[in-house]
């Protein structure tokens, strides 16, 4: 994959459709990729993880009607290539065993990110702080700068 492509996960996505703190930082980011013309791909399970987290905070009240249908539309309208190569479930688990992480669905990111030798963008701080010492490749969304 050249070096023009991003992973980005669920965490980062829903900010750009969820008032969430940083989704001002999230926006900016994204803008920037797609004035870089930047592809950015995410593992398969990316659309079920947004779309259920959207689907929980309706249910719960924390969204209208309203909100929750312009939510999913602006999502399933963002350029995100969806992938599921050969062997990302046994990499996802292995690096799973390897973090000591108890579910498997945030590893995926990381080895779709290490298969395609692209950057992996996280909003998730906590997911950031356990890898990022081994994994070169990760950035969080809290450590970006807009440009000016």
């Amino acid at each position: 994959m050249p070096a023009s492509t991003i992973c980005a996960d669920a965490s980062l996505a829903l900010k750009l459709v969820l008032p969430e703190p940083d989704s001002r930082l999230a926006r900016a980011l994204w803008n920037e990729w797609r004035e870089q013309r930047l592809t950015i791909v995410a593992p398969s399970l990316w659309a079920y993880e947004t779309i259920s987290v959207i689907r929980n905070r309706a249910h719960r009240g924390l969204l209208s009607p309203d909100l929750e249908e312009a939510a999913l539309d602006v999502l399933q309208r963002l350029p995100v290539q969806l992938h599921r190569p050969d062997n990302l479930h046994r990499r996802a688990w292995e690096l799973a065993r390897r973090f000591n992480r108890p579910a498997v669905y945030d590893m995926h990111y990381v080895a779709l990110a290490e298969m395609l030798g692209c950057p992996f963008w996280t909003a998730d701080e906590r997911l950031f702080n356990t890898i990022q010492a081994e994994v070169s490749q990760v950035h969080w969304l809290g450590h970006y700068s807009p440009l000016p």
